[in-house]
């Protein structure tokens, strides 16, 4: 349906736009991540009363943060040890950059690396790769990272302990 403009102020500012922008964060959302961050499967009842707000006031907040992108999931906290992955690494990789798209969708296709990130500085991707034991950990790195193209060194620091603080 064709919608008119009414005044001429109305017809240059033209039609609404629709784009979304990043919700304001305050310090009630920011207590309202902490606890999620802290227990991701606590009710919005445990949330409220954990970060002093009422129900409704907790469930609307997490209910715009998600829908803003703030919050991009749930899931659960899992030790790599207890889980059978008993050997990480932390790899750091120098790459071609114009193929920074195709060895994205590449490192998310391999099941042990957790993590990985474009940075800046002396190597241009950095990788968390937990595997089951160190033989796995040198199959990853040496058959699988190294077989991609634009992959043109890599450097790997073994873990010796793990802290995760969230």
């Amino acid at each position: 349906m064709l919608r008119v403009a009414q005044s001429r102020d109305e017809w240059m500012r033209g039609p609404p736009l629709r784009v979304r922008l990043s919700s304001t964060m305050d310090d009630i959302d920011a207590r309202i991540l902490d606890a999620l961050r802290a227990d991701g499967r606590a009710s919005i009842t445990a949330v409220a009363e954990t970060t002093h707000v009422s129900r409704a006031n907790a469930y609307a907040r997490v209910s715009r943060l998600v829908a803003d992108g703030v919050i991009t999931g749930f899931t659960a906290k899992v030790d790599p040890r207890l889980s059978g992955r008993t050997s990480s690494a932390y790899v750091t990789m120098r790459v071609e950059q114009s193929a920074w798209h195709d060895l994205r969708d590449r490192l998310a296709s391999i099941p042990e690396v957790e993590h990985f990130a474009l940075v800046g500085g002396d190597f241009d991707v950095i990788l968390l790769v937990r595997a089951r034991d160190n033989e796995d950990l040198r199959r990853v790195v040496l058959e699988e990272l190294t077989s991609i193209p634009s992959v043109r060194d890599t450097k790997t620091s073994l873990v010796f302990e793990d802290h995760d603080k969230r």
